[in-house]
């Protein structure tokens, strides 16, 4: 269980820490993939791109998160409960966030089913370990 616990929050962290490079890419690539979704054309306006790359800045601190707590969970169980809380909570606003501003349907369903269904395992598996006072 413990090995499945930090298989999950090392392929979370590493498909987060992938942001990266949305971090730094070059506006263009923006510009092509939104159209690539059939979202039309992206806005110029500075805040469509501090958004995105702030965000894709976040996703990439989660994603160092996850690593370094997929070394030892049952030392970081607190911290796990809380974050597989979170996301839980997180995949479930996404999804009515998805729907309500009407992104594209492989999205709607991929992102909030994706974060909610982590989140849960993460929950799930990480409330199985042991409190930190069992392990002495």
């Amino acid at each position: 269980m413990d090995g499945l616990l930090r298989a999950i929050l090392r392929f979370f962290g590493t498909t987060s820490l992938t942001a990266l490079v949305f971090v730094a890419a070059p506006r263009s690539w923006m510009v092509s993939i939104h159209a690539a979704l059939g979202m039309g054309e992206l806005p110029e306006a500075p805040i469509v791109f501090y958004l995105a790359r702030s965000t894709s800045a976040f996703y990439a601190l989660l994603g160092g998160l996850l690593w370094l707590a997929s070394f030892d969970p049952p030392r970081h169980r607190s911290l796990l409960i809380y974050l597989g809380s979170a996301l839980l909570l997180l995949g479930l606003a996404l999804f009515a966030i998805d729907w309500f501003e009407g992104l594209p349907l492989v999205w709607r369903v991929w992102e909030g089913t994706v974060v909610t269904a982590l989140g849960g395992s993460i929950l799930a598996l990480s409330r199985r370990l042991p409190a930190v006072d069992e392990l002495r």
